[in-house]
């Protein structure tokens, strides 16, 4: 999923910053780790063969007086600065921005898939024609086959959605109005009518990946969503790896320390071949 533009740091600046994060979250010391640490991040994302992108924005997580369903799991993002990063089932990403909620299955049906936002969010979906994206709101019904958008759900400004990648199709659920949203453009409600236009600012994709957040999330997508940001350079790991979780933020910093951090944070080892950089025990 995007474009980026990298700045080499020398090594042993690169080093001294990284232990004095660890030291900062207690990493080096033993003491309690910070939910954040602070890792390299830039603010383009590669597109993705099976990935396409799109911004959206929704209000809607549950309806007045609605139970939750016990068995929908629920991310939120309590900060307001750094976005949390979620990997779902079906390899689909979702950078949900602060204050922002998300409401999805375990395990989605084997002809949909179905979720709740509220908040602003940022979904880059895995493409599969045979079971539909499905993001449900107050207003709309978002439906994707495989796209990159921006959800935005605060509930005080209208429904909009702006497509980065691919083609979502838009539903007014009041009067059924239908609408084709296409890469570069942007939908919004407005005067119970969905309207058209070009998008206004395309740099507002990059604002949901300049500060990410991973909660207890694997290694393995990770690894995967930072490859996705920074195609250049790839960051890989060993099966046996992969489900090791980690809480960790990344900004600002380049895919080197990015594995610096990481190695230090699980005890890793790492060596590099040419464009990859492979962790390891």
């Amino acid at each position: 999923m995007i474009e980026t533009e990298r700045n080499k740091r020398k090594t042993d600046r690169a080093w001294n910053t990284l232990y004095q994060r660890l030291d900062e979250e207690g990493l080096l010391s033993g003491g309690p780790a910070s939910p954040f640490r602070g890792l390299a991040w830039r603010g383009g994302a590669a597109a993705a063969i099976a990935l396409l992108c799109l911004l959206v924005s929704v209000a809607y997580l549950s309806r007045p007086g609605q139970d939750a369903d016990p068995n929908l799991l629920t991310r939120q993002n309590s900060e307001t600065a750094t976005a949390l990063v979620t990997t779902l089932e079906d390899g689909s990403v979702v950078y949900l921005a602060g204050n922002a909620s998300l409401m999805y299955p375990e395990h989605f049906s084997s002809d949909r898939r179905e979720v709740s936002l509220q908040g602003n969010a940022l979904f880059d979906i895995a493409g599969n024609r045979k079971r539909p994206f499905v993001i449900e709101t107050e207003d709309t019904r978002i439906e994707v086959l495989g796209t990159a958008f921006n959800v935005k759900s605060n509930g005080s400004s209208p429904f909009e959605l702006s497509v980065q990648r691919g083609e979502v199709k838009v539903t007014l659920k009041k009067n059924g109005q239908d609408i084709h949203v296409k890469a570069g453009e942007t939908v919004t409600l407005l005067s119970r009518r969905l309207q058209l236009s070009t998008t206004p600012d395309p740099a507002l994709f990059d604002r949901y990946t300049e500060r990410i957040r991973f909660k207890d999330e694997k290694l393995g997508n990770i690894l995967r969503v930072i490859n996705l940001q920074n195609p250049d350079i790839r960051l890989e790991t060993t099966p046996e790896l992969w489900d090791r979780t980690l809480t960790v933020t990344f900004s600002n910093d380049t895919p080197e320390a990015m594995a610096e951090l990481i190695c230090l944070a699980l005890d890793l080892k790492k060596t590099r071949q040419d464009n990859t950089i492979l962790l390891f025990n």
